[in-house]
């Protein structure tokens, strides 16, 4: 399962030669989001999708949606397994609660340790966010999205929603995804971050 590694070779990736895509108003981390969909050796795309490729759609880059937040951790959660589009579990583990304020709602979501990768290397202050909202279904994918978040000792983190994006199985079935849980869900629209993916 390729689980997050998409979202690992972006940090890490460095384009030589700007691209042109379909939307110039691009940010930095979004432009990077693109490069790196675009290159055939790593891209989750289909060959077919990656032939005509013009750029992801994303919500226009808002400092709204970063937010500071405070992680209340269960350390005495238990290993589970979180169900996939794949029908074949992945192994977690409820490492706590984000709390956080966003346009003056407080609001929590858990965050998860993915246990495959306890060992591998940068990833050791690693935790998978999953969450839905009210734009699944209309602008995002139906099932959801993710964020990466990297945490300190002091037990905050920041959540930057603009770097939501999708489960690979978007633009392939093939790939195994986490479906989100169901006590992730915010009642508000997170205008931020990838939308969905039409297939060609």
């Amino acid at each position: 399962m390729r689980l997050l590694l998409i979202i690992f070779i972006i940090f890490s990736f460095s384009c030589k030669e700007q691209k042109r895509y379909a939307n110039n108003n691009l940010s930095e981390y979004q432009k990077n989001v693109n490069d790196f969909f675009k290159d055939a050796s790593v891209s989750p795309l289909k060959s077919k999708d990656l032939k005509n490729f013009k750029g992801l759609d994303f919500f226009e880059s808002d400092s709204t949606y970063i937010v500071s937040a405070r992680i209340k951790k269960t350390p005495e959660s238990l290993p589970f397994k979180m169900k996939t589009t794949s029908n074949i579990p992945a192994d977690f583990r409820i490492y706590g609660k984000v709390i956080f304020n966003l346009n003056n709602q407080d609001m929590e979501l858990f965050v998860y340790e993915n246990l495959e990768y306890l060992d591998v290397e940068g990833y050791e202050n690693y935790l998978f966010l999953p969450f839905s909202d009210q734009t699944n279904g209309f602008e995002t994918y139906g099932g959801g999205r993710y964020i990466d978040i990297y945490f300190k000792e002091n037990d905050s983190v920041i959540i930057d929603f603009n770097k939501a994006y999708n489960p690979q199985c978007v633009y392939d079935e093939n790939y195994s995804c986490p479906i989100v849980p169901r006590e992730n869900n915010l009642k508000i629209r997170i205008e931020a971050g990838v939308k969905n993916f039409t297939q060609n």
